[in-house]
């Protein structure tokens, strides 16, 4: 029985409980907010990511969807009750570590409950039936193929992980060291933690691409409302009303002041009582707009009578890039064969499920932010500019990050709540809606690229000449690295003697273009690795072969003038791809030849390359770690890479626990945290395994060399970690080191190394030759799929990858990422293109599910770098790049048709079809 207290009666993960919360509110909400069940997580408050997914009465239902009194008596299960409840669920919770099905972890308790239901209903379920349960479960970053193979495997009995002994750790499949928390639903990602008396913060937004604008009477309506405490403009704002992530070009007001340059702009701000503030309704604030003509797109932008977005940036020109070498006029006039085409890619969103929250608090004369980002340094330093404060005034505490992918490099909710938290100061949260995170993050750059290619009788490249505009939007963000990266790699993993690179990042009147996973390079291989196939067909060569005579040796330069030497493994992939093309090949030839004249159905072979510099280009890239032993003996790591679901936590571990010589298991892991972790630089660039775990490897080896010394043993001698003391085995020799005897320095530890790894590049000259990166990452793809010629849709059949990645330190999480990536080149290939002031949801904004992702088969070479840690490469980015140019050589295989503009969607499709026979 219920007692008599008030509230709405449920059966909460097998205990009766009764919630003070009003009926109409969200059973999400009444679990979050009222029962502090943050394990159920919120992603869009429309039904359409199902991260909030519980059971209710046994059946998979979005709790965003129900109101409280709706399920009053019902039996309620979420993910912090799945495994005691549910017998088959903590099978398969382990199956998802097991697979690396959980990656950032946001999706994972929405996929873990609808898996349960699935699995209760039937315990040998088929890949279809596994697609059809999971469907309304989005994830960004798994690309789905491990979450499938963790739900059929889950009914396996198998023994519990062991993490590997010293020495053992790189090239392990051990599961992430993180995992835990995430299929236990346990994670503290930016909106599941606050102070309890903390207000909460909404902002105010142009609701015009570009406008004047004059703020009213804010005293007589802070006077009308009463819960809100305070009312913030730019005149608030402590210090500069500006921030950018790179300081040259930093141009972007906390508030804006007079005018707004894109819809959903900042002008204002009220703090309040959460309850009063989230009854506002912002339609009413004071203030009134004077819409102006806007430039959204490049041709308007760069017209002759275009108004400057920024008055010091004439022409609407945010920078140039520049790579030239040879005599790219002469290589075109001279060759036996030149193709040409325009490309064009527009904006593409970011779409992960956690959208940006976090707060704030001042303690004393610092102040504290706990949000989510990728680049905690970047916002310490950005954040102390616009409070005027020192930067050892600030500290950024990264919660858990739900899918990043580049825009959580930019600052979202921290300029709002510092100043907030600063002026009142009072703890400030903010979390932004799904329609506020998608109006206003940062998007892929929208490009159009005009590019020629020449080849020899033998089909050798002898040139290309590219020309490269990107819409960068109203401010700088990210715009000036991908105008100077896409130079470097417009020509793809090939040998090009002659080359003309010329690129520009170009201002419009639309939400900030900056980071995405691969800054510009997944539009530039759009361009580059479809004209390499009618290069091909041209000359009457096979497609792959092509490929295989260009593709760049270890001895030739690229198109910057550096030479490689070893760890330049493109061949190997290429060469990997050799047996697959062929069978599919054949597949395809056998599949046509069988269809009839009235069959809509053609399939097609796509392949494509790609390589990508790891780190900053051409700019110093510094990370540094810190490495201490405790005087019981366990290993303190402080890793200040942030994990956005790629793995860092786990795979800098390896790396440091096998240059050390100790088990992971001895390790406690500090995450990143401005106070307490030095800097590891931003998650970016697919630079972390190479950059940070570099540096991890060198304070382990430090931390070796100093337990040695001790020992006065040799460099091969065996260390042993013991509670209180360490074991040196030096052949029959054994020497304990008492760590009680060894005195304790600022940290703690009885013995400390830290080091700092910046990988060995040079400035680019005026023609952008030098050495923009130290090591490059390879990879190929293969592209199976059918296409109905009549609607214009795409089934994919099959993906094989073939990636480069110089040492696998992890397969597992390696294949993770190349999955993941290539479900995002399957968006931008084929579905995804936001349109700036409509569909910004995810209900109109369509990102990949369960069903859109084909079976993709990994091939991992390992060309080891000589400056890589333990030979390892990044592999962030990689996976995107090939996927959609890939996909394109495929559709033309099939049809016949060359797309010059992606998205690839079906009415496109059916154009070109109908275009080409008339």
């Amino acid at each position: 029985m219920y007692d008599s207290a008030p509230g709405i009666p449920l059966i909460l993960n097998g205990s009766r409980v009764l919630v003070d919360a009003p009926a109409h509110w969200r059973l999400s909400k009444a679990l979050r907010d009222s029962l502090k069940l943050d394990g159920t997580k919120v992603g869009c408050d429309a039904g359409d990511c199902g991260a909030c997914t519980v059971l209710v009465d046994g059946e998979a239902s979005c709790a965003c969807l129900m109101a409280l009194g709706q399920v009053e008596g019902c039996e309620i299960t979420t993910i912090e009750g799945l495994a005691d409840t549910r017998p088959v669920a903590r099978k398969l919770q382990d199956s998802f570590l097991r697979h690396g099905a959980a990656q950032c972890g946001i999706c994972t308790p929405g996929m873990l409950v609808a898996a349960t239901a699935l699995l209760e209903r039937d315990a040998k379920p088929s890949e279809a039936d596994v697609q059809d349960a999971l469907g309304g479960v989005l994830c960004r970053c798994t690309g789905y193929r491990k979450i499938v193979a963790a739900v059929l495997d889950a009914g396996k009995d198998v023994p519990a992980a062991v993490l590997p002994d010293s020495g053992t750790a790189v090239g392990a499949r051990i599961e992430r060291l993180d995992g835990q928390r995430k299929v236990c639903g346990s994670d503290v990602f930016g909106a599941d933690a606050h102070p309890r008396d903390a207000l909460l913060l909404r902002v105010i937004r142009s609701p015009h691409h570009h406008a004047s604008f004059k703020l009213g009477d804010l005293a007589a309506y802070q006077k009308a409302h009463p819960g809100i405490q305070r009312i913030l403009t730019a005149a608030d704002v402590p210090g500069e009303n500006c921030f950018g992530v790179i300081p040259p070009f930093a141009d972007q007001p906390v508030f804006a002041i007079d005018r707004a340059r894109f819809k959903g702009e900042a002008v204002a701000a009220i703090i309040g009582d959460p309850a009063a503030i989230e009854a506002v309704d912002l339609k009413t604030f004071p203030v009134t707009w004077q819409e102006l003509p806007a430039q959204l797109t490049l041709d308007e932008a760069l017209a002759a009578d275009a108004v400057p977005v920024h008055e010091k940036r004439a022409g609407n020109i945010l920078v140039r890039g520049r790579v030239v070498k040879g005599d790219v006029d002469k290589a075109l006039a001279e060759a036996a064969h030149v193709v040409e085409g325009v490309f064009e890619t527009g904006f593409v969103e970011h779409a992960y499920i956690e959208p940006e929250a976090g707060f704030a608090r001042r303690v004393g004369d610092r102040i504290e932010i706990q949000a989510c980002t990728q680049a905690p340094y970047m916002d310490r330093d950005d954040i102390a500019k616009i409070l005027g404060l020192a930067p050892d005034q600030v500290r950024i505490i990264p919660t858990a990050v739900g899918g990043g992918f580049g825009a959580k490099l930019d600052l979202s909710v921290q300029p709002f709540i510092a100043v907030a938290a600063w002026v009142t100061g009072k703890p400030v949260r903010m979390v932004y809606s799904r329609t506020e995170s998608i109006t206003t993050t940062t998007k892929r750059h929208p490009g159009r690229m005009h590019v020629r290619v020449a080849v020899d009788r033998d089909g050798k490249l002898l040139g290309m000449d590219f020309d490269g505009d990107f819409n960068t939007g109203a401010y700088a963000s990210w715009g000036p690295t991908v105008a100077n990266r896409v130079p470097v790699h417009a020509s793809g993993p090939y040998f090009v003697p002659h080359y003309r690179a010329l690129t520009r990042a170009v201002h419009t009147h639309v939400v900030p273009a900056g980071a995405f996973r691969g800054f510009g390079v997944p539009q530039a291989g759009v361009a580059q690795e479809q004209l390499y196939d009618m290069l091909a067909d041209k000359i009457g060569m096979d497609r792959l072969e092509f490929r295989l005579v260009n593709a760049l040796r270890p001895d030739q330069p690229t198109v910057t003038g550096q030479v490689l030497g070893e760890g330049t493994g493109i061949r190997a992939c290429f060469e990997s791809l050799r047996p697959h093309w062929r069978r599919a090949r054949e597949d395809a030839k056998r599949f046509n030849d069988q269809q009839t004249a009235s069959s809509p159905w053609r399939r097609g072979v796509g392949v494509a390359g790609m390589w990508y510099g790891c780190g900053n280009t051409s700019l110093p890239n510094p990370s540094t770690m810190r490495l201490g032993l405790k005087p019981d003996g366990r290993l303190a790591l402080h890793q200040g890479a942030v994990d956005i679901g790629q793995g860092s936590n786990s795979v800098i571990t390896q790396i440091c626990a096998d240059a050390l010589g100790a088990p992971v298991a001895q390790f406690d892991l500090l995450s990143a945290d401005t106070d307490v972790t030095p800097d590891c630089g931003k998650t970016s660039a697919s630079r972390q395994t190479f950059v940070s775990g570099k540096a991890a490897q060198l304070a382990g080896n430090a931390l070796r060399s100093r337990i040695l010394r001790l020992a006065n043993a040799g460099a091969d001698a065996m260390l042993e970690f013991h509670p209180g003391h360490i074991v040196v085995r030096d052949g029959a020799a054994a020497h304990r080191i008492d760590l009680g005897t060894l005195a304790p320095d600022q940290y703690g530890y009885v013995l400390m190394a830290e080091e700092t790894f910046d990988p060995p590049t040079s400035p680019l000259d005026g023609d952008g030759q030098g050495v923009p990166y130290a090591v490059y990452g390879f990879g190929a793809h293969l592209v199976e799929l059918e296409v109905d010629q009549e609607l214009g849709t795409v089934k994919l059949l099959k993906i094989t990858a073939a990636h480069d990645v110089g040492r696998a330190i992890n397969p597992t999480l390696v294949e993770g990422q190349i999955e993941g990536g290539i479900a995002q080149g399957i968006g931008l290939a084929l579905m995804e293109e936001f349109h700036p002031g409509r569909g910004e949801n995810l209900h109109d904004y369509l990102i990949p599910t369960i069903g859109d992702v084909p079976p993709i088969e990994s091939i991992l070479i390992e060309d080891a770098s000589p400056v890589g840690p333990f030979g390892a490469k990044g592999i962030g980015e990689q996976a995107l790049i090939p996927t959609a140019p890939a996909i394109l050589n495929a559709i033309a295989d099939a049809t016949g048709i060359r797309l010059a503009r992606v998205p690839a969607t079906p009415d496109r499709i059916r154009a070109a079809i109908l275009e080409a026979r008339s």
